[in-house]
């Protein structure tokens, strides 16, 4: 009896040991994989820092990855990711997922939009200018007006720019870019008292805006300014290439400014000629002078 219960120790205290050495194998492998792994990542670190992928080409990658993954489940999920598209300037990428979107969920108001912008960004402005135009009658109509606007300033047609981005921004009075818009079609249009009050209020709105500073750089520029203009332009510490081309913009503009001012000259001069023409000798009656001006 005495024996068995010894033999019986023997035997648990056996398996004790063995149990004691697995678990201590077992950690060493884990020890080893782990330094492996990390050993693995340093390499992976130091090859990616030799071949220089940088945060922009990772952003491509997962954009690209994205583009091939299955279209998520959620349409809000879905509509993100076609926005980040957009973000990345994958226009053309973001109009096949506007299909496929609309195929699986239905055309949406910010489908339209989308579709519009990307249109726009693929140089179709035909079609484009159709999206943007079924907006109108939408919640985001102020969105469809500012796009068709951004057409006509993109064929030249500053005045048909200037009346579409009014519009704009008569239905979203606070939105800086709609403002910046409508200001700089005013420049390109030669009113460049016009383009001021736009301006200013896209400033305050949104004061770290590089392309609504650069409208106000512009303005300052074409308003005579020169000295707030280039100190404007020390404080966003721009580029010597963005400044040179300001300057370019703004000698574009105090052209279309003087062309607008003869146009307006010839006008009130074809005004006055008939009614000059018509009176007799001698002094016309006061009244007459005032009433024809």
């Amino acid at each position: 009896m005495t024996y068995d219960v010894t033999l019986d120790r023997s035997a648990s205290a056996s398996q004790a040991g063995a149990a004691v050495r697995t678990a201590r194998r077992v950690r060493v492998v884990r020890h080893t994989t782990a330094v492996l792994a990390l050993a693995l990542l340093g390499a992976c670190a130091s090859k990616e820092s030799g071949y220089g992928v940088g945060p922009q080409a990772e952003r491509a990658a997962e954009i690209q990855q994205a583009g091939r993954d299955p279209a998520p489940d959620a349409p809000d999920v879905y509509l993100d990711l076609i926005r980040r598209m957009q973000s990345e300037g994958l226009y053309y990428a973001s109009l096949a997922h506007i299909d496929a979107f609309e195929k699986q969920y239905g055309v949406k108001s910010d489908t339209i939009l989308m579709r519009a912008d990307a249109l726009r960004m693929t140089d179709q402005p035909q079609a484009a200018a159709d999206a943007y135009t079924k907006l109108l009658q939408t919640p985001l109509a102020s969105r469809g007006y500012r796009g068709l606007g951004l057409i006509a300033g993109a064929a030249g047609d500053f005045t048909q720019a200037t009346q579409q981005l009014l519009e704009a921004a008569r239905l979203a009075p606070t939105d800086a870019l709609t403002l910046s818009d409508l200001g700089y079609a005013r420049l390109c249009e030669g009113d460049v008292n016009g383009a001021r009050v736009p301006l200013m209020k896209a400033a305050e709105l949104d004061r770290s805006n590089p392309k609504i500073i650069s409208n106000v750089a512009l303005y300052l520029l074409a308003d005579g300014d020169n000295k707030r203009a280039s100190a404007l332009m020390d404080q966003q510490k721009f580029a010597p290439d963005v400044r040179a081309a300001i300057r370019r913009d703004a000698a574009k503009v105090a052209a279309a400014e003087r062309a607008q001012q003869s146009v307006a000259q010839a006008q009130q001069d074809a005004r006055i000629a008939p009614v000059a023409s018509a009176q007799a000798p001698g002094p016309a009656p006061r009244l007459l002078q005032r009433f024809s001006q």
